[in-house]
């Protein structure tokens, strides 16, 4: 898969899908490469505490939020390699997080990822587990309900679409792990689909270190409706 995403980067994107300038061999070229570094939040494990902790590289705005609209709406699969090496960057750098884990994708349901071709959140744990070395679980959980979008929805709302949506995948099925899991995502808002996802896990016994994300959105709490989609 990550051949095929170097070649596809190769031939069919010879400039930068964020600015369209030439590239020199990366996904991203030099400048927009800074500027998306300067939408690292300063201490990405400042949340990292209470009974879901969150480890979130970024910030979700300015060029960060522009990457990953265009991984994720525009079929750009390759930069989920220079983003998700940037989580486990980030994550190698802070020494006081757990260092065993197993890495679980937040999944998408079959349908929309027929429709996009990637579930983004799984590609960004692959490169995020390239660096870190920790073992990925891709079908550890699957998406059982094809919900609506969540972002016009209220808290209560999200909730309730959310309910069941998400189950116990077939590799955890055959065998639950005996490390504990870290969840994986690629935006924060209120926490709805992942608390789902921790219910679903706590049912089964399955231990949640906490949840990883490459971006938390600015000035959002669970009792808040945020104004961006989470996920389509």
């Amino acid at each position: 898969m990550r051949l095929l995403d170097s070649l596809l980067n190769l031939v069919l994107r010879p400039n930068c899908p964020l600015c369209d300038r030439p590239l020199e061999g990366q996904e991203l070229c030099v400048a927009c490469q800074r500027r998306l570094d300067d939408c690292r939040q300063r201490h990405p494990c400042g949340q990292w505490r209470g009974d879901l902790p969150l480890f979130a590289w970024g910030t979700y705005s300015g060029t960060l939020k522009r990457a990953i609209a265009a991984l994720k709406y525009e079929n750009n699969p390759q930069l989920a390699r220079p983003l998700g090496h940037r989580i486990a960057e980030a994550w190698q750098q802070s020494p006081s997080l757990p260092q065993s884990l197993i890495v679980v994708p937040i999944p998408m349901h079959p349908d929309k990822q027929r429709q996009r071709g990637f579930n983004q959140a799984e590609r960004l744990a692959r490169y995020f587990c390239d660096l870190t070395g920790f073992p990925l679980a891709a079908k550890g959980l699957k998406r059982v309900k094809n919900t609506q979008a969540l972002f016009q929805l209220t808290p209560q709302q999200r909730q309730q679409t959310l309910q069941n949506a998400i189950a116990l995948g077939p590799a955890f099925q055959r065998r639950p792990p005996r490390q504990p899991v870290l969840l994986f995502d690629d935006i924060h808002t209120t926490g709805s689909t992942t608390q789902e996802a921790l219910a679903v896990l706590k049912q089964s016994q399955i231990a949640v270190a906490g949840v990883a994300v490459l971006a938390k959105t600015q000035g959002r709490s669970p009792g808040k409706t945020p104004r961006t989609p989470r996920r389509t």
